[in-house]
């Protein structure tokens, strides 16, 4: 089959003839028509992360059902969207049965493809470590991310929250407000710490979503409301701070999470893939929350598709298309 690995020279990415995954007990075989990029398959083309043993990149697929081991729920033909460990960039990827999603009837495998990552690591940030509560006022910068994207709708479908977002140019503000952001700022020129306060009547915003981190740092503790979460699943502004006070921290009574999700447990990622569905599900059936696609590239252009992720380009998700394969 073709799969997509990383040259080791370059760290370009090669698209190659590679053996098809074998399935263990309680795994898929997926035949991948759709896959998923994300900043995580950056980091592990560039040396700096890595999916355990997998030489081919990719963490979400959407397809079909190949071969199901041991699997009660699933049978070879159904569609099923999810997380890999890894292989996604493939014809053939294995995944966890217990974290494999039914694709609702109103998606196709292209809209699939964008929601097993972005709206998990939303679901979590926002409700598994966020406790966002209904009609609280929630602060997610880089709005117009994948990520962003699918914060903005669960914030508004699940819990009437109040949503104040980041983004760097008026095309993205405007689709963020399209899918139902209430307050917009455009951090190139606006103070976004006075903008939040401005919108909050000084008191600062219940949750924040910081995918930026240390550019950030200082403007986050004035945008954050006193007994306020603060959550950091990204450091695309810096990963260190040359001095903190740790007393801004304590005398808000601030409490800081930091949260990755590729690096969790199996077990970890299957019940948050339930719990997602469960809540969510519906929402998606009846196309309330959407998967927010910006380009797709053939498996072939993975790199092309690399570069315009780095080049912050994208509004939602960039997709790879799998070549029809025949088993």
């Amino acid at each position: 089959m073709k799969g997509v690995i990383v040259n080791q020279s370059d760290r370009s990415l090669e698209l190659s003839d590679i053996a098809e995954p074998e399935i263990k007990q309680g795994e898929l075989l997926i035949k991948v028509s759709h896959a998923g990029v994300n900043r995580t398959d950056i980091a592990t083309r560039e040396g700096k992360s890595g999916y355990a043993s997998n030489p081919v990149l990719g963490v979400e697929v959407a397809g079909t059902v190949a071969e199901a081991y041991g699997s009660s729920f699933f049978s070879p033909g159904d569609r099923v969207m999810g997380l890999v460990n890894g292989g996604g960039y493939a014809e053939y990827a294995v995944m966890p049965a217990d974290r494999a999603m039914t694709i609702p009837e109103s998606l196709s495998f292209m809209e699939a493809a964008a929601i097993p990552e972005v709206f998990l690591t939303a679901y979590q940030t926002l409700y598994w470590i966020g406790k966002l509560q209904k009609q609280e006022t929630v602060l997610i910068h880089a709005g117009a991310s994948g990520v962003g994207t699918a914060a903005i709708q669960l914030a508004k479908q699940l819990s009437d929250a109040k949503v104040i977002v980041t983004a760097g140019s008026t095309r993205k503000l405007d689709f963020c407000r399209e899918l139902g952001a209430d307050i917009l700022i455009n951090y190139k020129t606006q103070a976004f710490d006075e903008e939040v306060l401005k919108a909050t009547d000084g008191e600062g915003a219940d949750l924040i979503l910081d995918f930026i981190g240390a550019d950030y740092w200082d403007k986050n503790l004035a945008s954050i409301k006193n007994e306020g979460r603060w959550v950091l699943i990204g450091v695309l502004g810096g990963g260190e701070l040359e001095k903190v006070n740790l007393m801004s921290i304590m005398s808000k009574y601030i409490q800081l999470t930091g949260t990755l999700l590729t690096p969790r447990s199996d077990v970890y990622k299957a019940e948050l893939s339930q719990e997602f569905i469960k809540a969510a599900g519906t929402y998606l059936e009846q196309t309330s929350i959407r998967p927010v696609i910006d380009v797709t590239f053939p498996l072939e252009k993975a790199n092309e598709a690399h570069q315009h992720m780095e080049d912050n380009r994208n509004i939602g998700k960039i997709i790879l298309s799998m070549p029809p394969v025949e088993k």
